[in-house]
């Protein structure tokens, strides 16, 4: 498959018209009562970018995945954006005070029984990531056109415990694109796709 799947690149202006004009539904029936967030951080050059890591092989869960810099909320975060935010700085030295937050998808459930908050925001080029060791054993950035073209995602249908659930894939590079995030990531394309596709 090749790295660009649209033809016509993605403008920052129209993704975040699209965005919030159409601001999604975050209203969600949950099985989990543990409350996570993750930033969708994305990244405002003249062709924007979206920042993932791949998750370090030495952790107990989801070990060696690509993911969005999050995790689960302390008692102290006020909101799922300042958990996303928190997080964002722990594992990959995003100062919460560069965000402009544009707002949150729905919620997704994990299968490590958390309840997921994605946040949007947007980063100015130029700023330096560092990966927290214990966290993160790679940072990289893909294009937004192609990280959200609902064409590069492969649907799965899996079942488990009785119940069918629809997994995704996508690759970029050398990096498989799966689980939550990809389902965050095709949401948000369905999201922002213009009505005449």
């Amino acid at each position: 498959m090749p790295e660009s799947v649209i033809a016509r690149p993605l403008r920052l202006t129209e993704f975040i018209t699209r965005f919030q004009l159409l601001l999604p539904d975050t209203r969600h029936a949950s099985y989990h009562r543990r409350q996570a967030a993750v930033l969708v951080p994305i990244i405002c050059h003249a062709t924007p970018t979206l920042l993932l890591t791949r998750r370090a092989a030495s952790l107990r869960k989801h070990a060696g995945q690509v993911a969005f810099p999050g995790g689960s909320a302390d008692a102290s975060d006020a909101s799922a954006i300042a958990t996303a935010l928190r997080e964002a700085q722990e594992e990959v030295a995003i100062d919460p005070r560069q965000v402009r937050v544009l707002g949150q998808l729905p919620p997704v459930d994990s299968s490590s029984g958390f309840q997921v908050t994605p946040i949007v925001g947007l980063l100015a080029p130029g700023g330096r990531f560092v990966a927290s060791e214990a966290e993160v054993a790679e940072i990289f950035e893909i294009p937004l056109t192609d990280a959200l073209s609902l064409a590069s995602y492969t649907p799965l249908d899996i079942e488990r415990q009785m119940q069918t659930r629809r997994v995704y894939f996508s690759w970029y590079r050398q990096h498989m694109i799966w689980g939550m995030t990809a389902q965050i990531l095709y949401r948000l394309g369905q999201h922002i796709r213009p009505p005449t596709e």
